[in-house]
């Protein structure tokens, strides 16, 4: 199963849609949708090494754009963005996420930009706490284009090698990466 999905993803990667469908997915997940861009940027650039770097920036504006749609829904659209907040195992998230920004304000933005907690949680509460917009924006740029930029660095110089591993032993490192995600799952709910 997890052999089909790799390739199915690879040669997606590698048709004539993957520029769009990495935006949507990268601008969707910064304000509603559950699956980072990682799954689409890393095959992406497995596929296309020279490519690598137009993925990354092509990747960090949607990103970023999308969080704009994450703040705005922070801020117009309360409603919508508790039950997303809900939807991801916060309910009581914009009192949680407040105190995080009255106490820490851009270390939230700069921690949460760079690592997979879904950004969409930063972006909605970031609007619900009125987080300064222009402080936001250029942290959300820095954060997400670090992250998306070594992600595609790492790969395009790397990447062959680690490519051929993968392949042969997809089965291991996918039940692997799936312990890995509960896990990291257990503790973003246990930390938060």
């Amino acid at each position: 199963m997890f052999r089909k999905l790799y390739f199915w993803v690879m040669r997606l990667a590698a048709s004539k849609h993957a520029p769009a469908s990495l935006a949507v997915v990268s601008f969707a997940e910064s304000s509603f949708f559950p699956i980072p861009p990682d799954v689409m940027l890393a095959p992406m650039v497995l596929a296309r090494r020279e490519r690598a770097f137009f993925y990354a920036g092509l990747c960090t504006l949607a990103s970023v754009l999308g969080g704009m749609l994450g703040y705005a829904i922070g801020v117009f659209l309360e409603p919508v963005g508790m039950a997303i907040l809900t939807l991801f195992g916060h309910p009581e998230g914009r009192e949680e996420f407040q105190r995080w920004f009255d106490q820490y304000g851009l270390a939230v933005i700069l921690a949460k930009g760079l690592t997979p907690i879904p950004y969409k949680l930063v972006t909605i509460t970031a609007g619900f706490a009125r987080f300064d917009f222009f402080t936001f924006i250029w942290a959300s740029v820095l954060t997400r284009g670090v992250r998306f930029f070594a992600v595609a660095g790492i790969l395009k110089y790397c990447g062959p090698a680690m490519l051929k591993e993968f392949e042969r032993r997809l089965n291991l490192y996918s039940v692997l990466l799936l312990l890995l995600l509960i896990g990291g799952i257990v503790a973003v709910k246990v930390l938060l």
